[in-house]
């Protein structure tokens, strides 16, 4: 499979992406971008330095300037590059993939994602091409440390958190390059940290937290010290995972719903994106709550523009990436944490309470099935249920009044993935037993 997705580029490493494929990568991207200036910031994995050495002196061999920011969660490249005057720039990572991927997630100016219809695709073209007119005057290299304001600019969202004791499972992953100077920072909390050295190896699990026997462990510690709450990152912590004081996973559809109550307090009638995935119980709140529901397909790129365009001033996906206006339209796990924490201490709620009141309906979850021909079984089921309002924004989904299904293709790898939901769990049980006997038996992802 190409190393270049629909929302970044990753592969393994050296086969798939070296220091000479980095180079190439920084020298198109300036390109495409006609970049004067650039910031660049890579995770903790042990050929991240190589590999953003190489896509630096890339962009420098085009007569761009670069901000290297260093050692920086994916947030925080997000951050450097909405905050610092340039024309863009990337975070070298592999988000939650395992030890052997490196990889990259770039955007042009304002932290606007470049995705395969905006920018990577073309990025693509020009590295097989390879025809790089180099410049007769290399670019500049300044080494310039944003942490400090980060951690005071997302410090800056806690207003009135109670005393809470929190467990954190950084997974030996980026999180813990800067959350817990910010959590420091809040009076009153005390965090029980979990893997907390950073660690390209991922010694412990890997830093996937949508997997649920990753979470195991951040169970086992919430209920060991009676916390409020547990929250586990992902690689490069742009998502955050959530599970209550029984050690039970909140879903990021329900997360959503109460970070939409504090986002719609502060701004009264805004749009909240959710991915199509979510639970409908998500759309309802925030019509109750005087909001405005936009629905998009999954993918942080599409999230983002869609933001922009539909005056949305936040929302969430499935996968437990978290968009906030307020931070440069981004995604940013310790953010979302932050704001839930808030959340939570105004309504003087668990996050058990708070969630409980929101499980409504029966869903199956994500569920993964491996297929030869993704779009002839998309048919096949939307044959089936051809009496259905019936649309194709991402994959074909299926809704009727008490239930409704979303088949869709995995951009980045060869599943087909299924959600389904239902008013009861009778109802979902027997639609889940259909869809199976059209796409087979689901595989463990």
């Amino acid at each position: 499979m190409s190393i270049f997705k629909a929302y970044d580029i990753r592969g393994t490493y050296p086969d798939q992406i070296d220091a000479k494929m980095a180079f190439a990568i920084g020298a198109a991207m300036v390109q495409f971008l006609s970049a004067k200036r650039l910031v660049v910031g890579r995770d903790m994995r042990t050929m991240a330095p190589e590999i953003q050495d190489a896509v630096i002196d890339g962009m420098l061999s085009m007569g761009c300037d670069v901000i290297d920011i260093g050692l920086a969660s994916t947030p925080m490249v997000y951050y450097g590059i909405g905050k610092l005057p340039c024309d863009g720039g990337l975070a070298v990572t592999a988000s939650h993939n395992a030890k052997q991927y490196i990889g990259f997630k770039l955007c042009r100016a304002e932290a606007r994602p470049l995705s395969g219809d905006t920018g990577i695709k073309e990025i693509e073209a020009l590295v097989k091409k390879g025809d790089f007119k180099l410049a007769a005057k290399k670019g500049k290299r300044d080494f310039v440390d944003v942490k400090k304001d980060w951690v005071q600019h997302i410090t800056g969202f806690a207003k009135g958190i109670a005393p809470l004791t929190v467990c954190v499972d950084y997974a030996n992953g980026m999180g813990a390059n800067e959350s817990p100077q910010i959590f420091s920072k809040i009076s009153g909390l005390k965090i029980i940290p979990l893997y907390e050295q950073l660690d390209g190896t991922f010694p412990n699990h890997e830093a996937n937290p949508l997997k649920e026997s990753n979470l195991d462990d951040l169970r086992a510690s919430v209920k060991k010290n009676k916390a409020a709450l547990g929250l586990s990152f992902d690689g490069d912590a742009d998502r955050c995972a959530f599970v209550d004081e029984d050690g039970r996973t909140v879903h990021a559809d329900l997360i959503t719903v109460m970070l939409a109550r504090g986002m719609l307090q502060r701004h009264p009638g805004k749009g909240i994106i959710y991915d199509l995935r979510s639970s409908k119980v998500l759309p309802e709140e925030i019509v109750k709550m005087g909001g405005r529901p936009v629905r998009e397909r999954v993918g942080h790129s599409f999230m983002k523009e869609t933001m922009r365009k539909t005056d949305c001033i936040g929302g969430g996906e499935l996968s437990g990436h978290f968009y906030f206006a307020e931070n440069y339209f981004t995604d940013c796990g310790v953010l979302a944490a932050v704001l839930v924490l808030n959340q939570l201490s105004a309504e003087k709620k668990t996050l058990k309470q708070a969630a409980d009141v929101l499980r409504k309906y029966h869903g199956t979850g994500e569920v993964n099935f491996k297929v030869a021909d993704k779009a002839a079984l998309m048919k096949q089921v939307e044959a089936k249920f051809k009496d259905s309002k019936i649309d194709w924004l991402d994959g074909v989904t299926v809704t009727y009044p008490n239930w409704w299904v979303n088949v869709r293709p995995s951009n980045t790898e060869p599943f087909l993935r299924m959600c389904l939901e239902a008013d009861t769990k009778v109802l979902m049980e027997q639609k889940r037993d259909e869809l199976f006997a059209i796409l087979g038996q689901p595989v463990d992802h």
